[in-house]
């Protein structure tokens, strides 16, 4: 019971999290990509090329975590949260608190970050890498989208 209780604080928690960057992006000013440089000299002009380009990777950061979230809700509803998308097992709550948009066990997510993709029994699964990619970035095309019966 320990175990669900705790998922239940992990979904309100990114339920609260979601709506922030939500709010944020919806707030948010984006007048700075429309605006003309008017005046200054050319350090102004470079200060304010420089500012456009972070707002722009900030927002892309926080899209790319919107989206996290989101996939975190999804597994949450299929009853999949909490679970390794590559090998199946349980996730530790303590990563789940630490990392909650996590979707990998420790291990995979090692074996991830060392070799640059993810094996099954020693081997490398490229449908399965494909499946994987899309759920992260769910505008992309899976495996599944283009195999032909």
């Amino acid at each position: 019971m320990a175990r669900k209780d705790a998922l239940l604080r992990l979904h309100q928690r990114l339920i609260e999290k979601r709506d922030s960057l939500r709010k944020k992006s919806g707030n948010d000013d984006r007048n700075w990509q429309n605006s003309p440089q008017t005046g200054g000299d050319i350090g102004d002009a470079a200060n304010h090329g420089a500012s456009r380009e972070l707002n722009t990777q900030l927002a892309a950061l926080e899209n790319r975590e919107l989206r996290q979230v989101e996939l975190a809700l999804q597994l949450i509803r299929e009853g999949r949260y909490g679970k390794c998308e590559n090998c199946s097992h349980s996730i530790p709550i303590e990563r789940l608190r630490a990392v909650p948009t996590t979707i990998l066990c420790v291990s995979c997510q090692s074996e991830l970050e060392l070799t640059g993709t993810l094996a099954v029994d020693g081997e490398v699964d490229w449908g399965h890498a494909l499946d994987f990619e899309g759920r992260m970035n769910p505008t992309e095309v899976s495996l599944r989208d283009i195999e032909t019966d």
